[in-house]
């Protein structure tokens, strides 16, 4: 058995053609630059690119699989170099059941099935070019049609206040929106980790992902996972998802959940970070409710039982929040050690500390063993990592 890094939820900025399919992404951010990025310079094993229902999307892979950069995988998966890419889309639910928006992530194992996603989509979008677009159909119609091409069907960000499951406040149960059978995953977001999301006992009968919603090439990977199968294929990842034979999610790597931009509770005039209404600095009686109170109030878990076994969540600072780690830098570190999972993960402290200084390395490895202090986000501002130099 083997282990991977996976990151299942990174958009496309720009198409072939030089036109936007994310409309806030990045312009650099094309799928062949993400393949590029992820193999050569992040070390991500796995990635999951969620605007693949876009035509030119498409067309762009299909060159590259026929000039023979890449290659699609007999059990699904397309290889590029060192990285595997599944093909998925992130679509925006707003229907008579949901009272969205919702937004949820579905994956396919192959070209064939993705066009043909792609082609019934076409009736039900309004720009089936765009990343995140609306899907004019019903949640349910919407799980079956993905079971039926044999794609995974995952919800997106599940806390976040705007564009999620649970977190405008309406819903309180999966059970009010998805037939929850023909779930494969949830997605916590940036704002919540494992330990809070099990305080809703509804979800302990599903596996956690962790990923990193990226916008630019700088975000992929700032969330992840370690998974455990024989090879980084589709068929291989759906049997992590259901925990069988042997294949499992060995450890989420997340953003602790404080440094999300929607962690606190905040006035929306102000972002003053208060529960209190009306705000004690504005007099605003208008707030933007936080991840941790929303779980809070949604918390079904009887503190007295004992919660589903879970991989463990670790917390990982990406390494652009380290004080005096420019690009220049950032750059060394890479001609060093090839890339970024290496520097976060394996390298010593005395092989980084040659290469970019005691005060550098000590950051990095106090990264990576949870060594840190933090100001917690709120209302759409991401919180901030304080610099703690005690070494471990």
């Amino acid at each position: 058995m083997n282990q991977y890094f996976a990151d299942f939820h990174i958009h496309v900025g720009r198409n072939k053609y030089g036109k936007p399919v994310k409309i806030t992404g990045s312009k650099n951010l094309t799928i062949t630059n993400i393949l590029k990025e992820a193999s050569n310079r992040k070390g991500i094993d796995i990635v999951g690119v969620i605007d693949c229902h876009a035509p030119s999307v498409l067309e762009e892979l299909t060159d590259a699989i026929n000039e023979g950069s890449a290659y699609e995988l007999e059990d699904g998966g397309i290889r590029y170099d060192n990285t595997t890419l599944f093909l998925g889309s992130e679509l925006e639910i707003y229907d008579d059941t949901c009272n969205g928006p919702i937004h949820v992530l579905v994956f396919f194992p192959n070209l064939h099935a993705m066009w043909a996603f792609s082609d019934w989509l076409k009736e039900r979008m309004k720009n089936i070019e765009l990343s995140s677009q609306r899907y004019y159909g019903d949640a349910l119609s919407l799980q079956l049609k993905v079971k039926e091409l044999e794609g995974l069907f995952i919800p997106a960000h599940i806390f976040t206040p705007f564009k999620s499951t649970f977190g405008k406040g309406v819903k309180k149960s999966l059970t009010e929106v998805f037939d929850p059978t023909l779930i494969d995953a949830v997605e916590l977001g940036l704002s919540s980790d494992t330990y809070m999301a099990d305080q809703i006992e509804e979800l302990h009968q599903f596996p956690f992902l962790t990923n990193s919603d990226a916008h630019s090439l700088g975000k992929l990977a700032r969330e992840y996972q370690l998974l455990e199968m024989e090879a980084p294929s589709f068929s291989e990842w759906k049997q992590v998802l259901q925990n069988e034979n042997h294949r499992s999610i060995v450890s989420n790597y997340g953003m602790h959940p404080k440094l999300g931009k929607y962690y606190a509770t905040v006035c929306k005039n102000c972002l003053h970070q208060s529960t209190i209404s009306p705000c004690p600095k504005c007099g605003s009686t208008q707030f933007i409710k936080g991840v941790s109170d929303r779980i809070e109030e949604l918390s079904s878990w009887n503190k007295h039982s004992s919660q589903p076994k879970r991989p463990p969540y670790i917390y990982q600072v990406p390494l652009e929040y380290i004080p005096g780690l420019g690009k220049k830098t950032f750059e060394k570190l890479l001609h060093y050690f090839k890339n970024e999972m290496n520097i976060i993960h394996y390298v010593p402290y005395d092989h980084l500390a040659k290469v970019v200084g005691e005060k550098i390395a000590h950051s990095i490895i106090n990264i990576r063993n949870g060594i840190v202090s933090i100001e917690q986000g709120g209302g759409g501002k991401y919180g901030k990592w304080v610099e703690n130099n005690e070494r471990k």
